[in-house]
C-alpha cells in the first residue's frame, strides 16, 4: 500500500474493525471482565519505595516483602566487560536460561539505532558500522555478575525476541535500515548518536531476526525468509516448531506473523533459513481491523496467508549508489502482500510469549481511545490490548483491552510467571510500571519505576529465572540498567 494514513487505510478495509465472529472458545475462563474489573490479589494492592540494595539509592516501588539489586548500570563510568568490550546502555527485551553453578543466562538486547562502530567483543559482528546486538550474563538471583560479554554485534534496533527451548535467544531488529534504504524517520532529529541513522554509512541490510545460542557465540547469520520488517518479538510453538513473530510498524498498521522453518528447531537444535512466512487473516473477513475498541472476549477464527517476498533486495544499492526504496516503502513491503491477501490489521504488536498452547502478544496502543484521553501519536488510538493466539484451536482471543491509562498505559514485552500469571512491561508516559495480569483477567501493580527524574524510562525485557525465585526486568534508557527482584513469589501464587 506504500505511504498511507490511518482514515484512508480503514475506509478502503470497509470498517470491518468488530464485525468477526464472535465465540466463547477456548480462554472464557480468564478473559477479561468490563472495564475496571478488579484491580488485583491482596499481596499486590499497594506498593511501597524501596531501596536498591546495590547502594541504598530508591529506584523501585514494590509490595511487601519484595526486594531487588540493580546491576550493569550505564549511567556512570563505563563497564568493560569480560572480552574487553565496552557494555552499551538500551538494555530492551532479555530471555533467561538455566547457567552452570546455578546461575542464570541472561541474553539481553540493546537497542541500538546509530551507525558505528559495532560493539566489538569475541562475538560476530553482522555489520561493522551499526550500534545494537547482545550481551550475555552469567548472573546470580540476587543480582551479583559472574560474567558478562558481547555475543552479537553489528544489529540495529535489538527490540525484543524470544526464548528458544534448545537454549537460544532470537533477537529481533525493529527497523529496515540498510544501504538500499533511504534514512530512516529518525536522520535530522537528533545530533545524537542514538537517533541520527545515515543509511550509506550501513555495510548490510537489516530488519531480520538472529539466533544467540546461551552457551556460545551467535553465527551472526541472518533468517531472512523470517521477513525484513520491523520485528518486534517471536514466541515458539514447540509442538509444530514454528515461530510466531510480531511487528511493531510504529506509524503504520502491523501485522501478525508465523514462520515455519525447513525442520523442526527440536530436532537440530537450531533456527534455520529457507522456512515460508505467513500472515494472520480473520476467516472471512479481509483486512479485519483489530487495532480499534473490541468488544469484552472477542474471539476470531484465523487462517494464514502466504508472504511471496519476504524480503527484499541484498542491501546493494541501485547502480549510481542512490538506494532503492524510501524508509516508508520499506516499512510496509511485506505487510502490504499480507494485506493484498486480507491479513489482519493491529496496532503495534510488541512483546509475545509461549505459554501451554497459548502465544499472548501486546497491542501497544490497540484498543479504544479511553473516555477523556486522546488518542496518542502513531497507528492506533488506544491504550494497549493483549491478545491470545491458540495455537491447536486456531482461534484468537482478546485478553485484556485498556480502559484508562491508569489500568495499563502502553504494554510492551511480556513473560508469564511458573504459574500463568502474565508480566506486562509499560512504556507509556506518565510514570511506568509493571503490571500482572491474572488468568481471571485482573490486573495489578507489580513494580513502579522510581528513578528520580527518570519515572518515564520503560520499563523492558522482563524474564523469570529457571527456578521461578528471581524476576530480571530492565530499564530501557540510554542510561541502562538491570533489576534481579526476589520475593515471596509462589507464596502469593503468583
Amino acid at each position: 500500500m506504500g505511504q498511507i494514513d490511518r482514515r484512508s487505510f480503514l475506509t478502503r478495509a470497509g470498517g470491518a474493525a468488530v464485525g468477526g465472529t464472535l465465540l466463547s472458545g477456548p480462554f472464557a475462563g480468564f478473559l477479561a471482565g468490563p472495564a475496571g474489573a478488579g484491580r488485583g490479589s491482596p499481596a499486590f494492592r499497594s506498593l511501597r519505595d524501596v531501596a536498591d540494595q546495590r547502594d541504598g539509592v530508591v529506584r523501585l516501588a514494590l509490595p511487601d516483602g519484595f526486594a531487588y539489586r540493580s546491576f550493569h548500570d550505564t549511567s556512570g563510568p563505563p563497564i568493560v566487560l569480560d572480552d574487553g568490550s565496552t557494555l552499551s546502555g538500551r538494555h530492551d527485551g532479555m530471555g533467561s536460561f538455566a547457567g552452570p553453578g546455578g546461575r542464570t543466562t541472561l541474553i539481553r538486547n540493546h537497542e541500538h539505532n546509530g551507525t558505528g562502530p559495532a560493539l566489538g567483543g569475541a562475538g560476530p559482528v553482522y555489520d561493522s558500522m551499526a550500534r545494537g546486538g547482545t550481551t550475555t550474563t552469567s548472573a546470580t538471583g540476587v543480582g551479583g555478575v559472574a560474567h558478562a560479554e558481547t555475543s552479537l554485534s553489528g544489529t540495529q534496533m535489538n527490540c525484543a525476541g524470544g526464548v528458544m527451548p534448545w537454549g537460544s535467544w532470537i533477537t529481533c531488529e525493529e527497523t529496515v535500515n540498510g544501504p538500499d534504504v533511504y534514512d530512516d524517520f529518525t536522520r535530522g532529529s537528533s545530533n545524537t548518536p542514538e537517533t541520527y541513522v545515515t543509511n550509506k554509512d550501513l555495510t548490510k541490510p537489516h530488519g531480520f531476526i538472529f539466533e544467540v545460542p546461551s552457551d556460545g557465540p551467535a553465527s551472526g547469520a541472518p533468517i531472512r525468509h523470517a521477513g525484513r520488517f520491523a520485528h518486534e518479538s517471536v514466541a515458539f510453538d514447540p509442538r509444530d516448531g514454528v515461530l510466531y513473530l510480531t511487528e511493531d510498524n510504529f506509524a503504520f498498521p502491523s501485522g501478525f506473523y508465523k514462520y515455519v522453518p525447513p525442520v523442526h528447531p527440536l530436532s537440530v537444535g537450531e533456527l534455520r533459513d529457507g522456512g515460508r512466512l505467513y500472515m494472520l487473516k480473520v476467516r472471512g473477513v479481509d483486512n479485519a481491523d483489530l487495532s480499534v475498541g473490541q468488544p469484552s472476549g472477542a474471539t476470531y477464527r484465523v487462517e494464514w496467508v502466504e508472504i511471496d517476498e519476504p524480503f527484499f533486495d541484498d542491501g546493494i544499492p541501485a547502480p549510481g549508489g542512490e538506494p532503492d526504496r524510501t524508509n516508508d516503502e520499506a516499512l510496509v513491503f511485506v505487510g502490504d502482500q499480507g494485506r493484498a491477501k486480507g491479513a489482519a490489521v493491529f496496532s503495534r504488536l510488541e512483546g509475545s510469549t509461549y505459554d501451554k498452547n497459548l502465544v499472548y502478544f501486546c497491542s501497544t496502543q490497540g484498543g479504544a481511545t479511553p473516555p477523556g484521553d486522546s488518542a496518542p501519536f502513531g497507528f492506533g488510538d488506544g491504550r494497549g490490548q493483549v491478545w491470545a493466539y491458540h495455537t491447536r484451536s486456531g482461534k484468537l482471543s482478546l485478553v485484556y483491552e485498556s480502559p484508562s491509562r491508569d489500568e495499563l498505559d502502553f504494554p510492551d514485552n511480556v513473560t508469564t510467571s511458573p504459574r500463568g500469571t502474565l508480566v506486562l512491561c509499560e512504556d507509556g508516559g506518565e510514570g511506568n510500571f509493571l503490571r500482572g495480569l491474572g488468568r481471571d483477567g485482573t490486573i495489578f501493580d507489580l513494580a513502579r519505576n522510581r528513578m528520580a527524574g527518570r519515572e518515564n524510562d520503560e520499563f523492558a525485557g522482563a524474564t523469570f529465572s529457571d527456578d521461578g525465585a528471581t524476576l530480571f526486568v530492565n530499564i530501557q534508557a540510554s542510561a541502562g540498567l538491570t533489576f534481579a527482584i526476589t520475593g515471596p513469589w509462589a507464596r502469593n501464587g503468583f
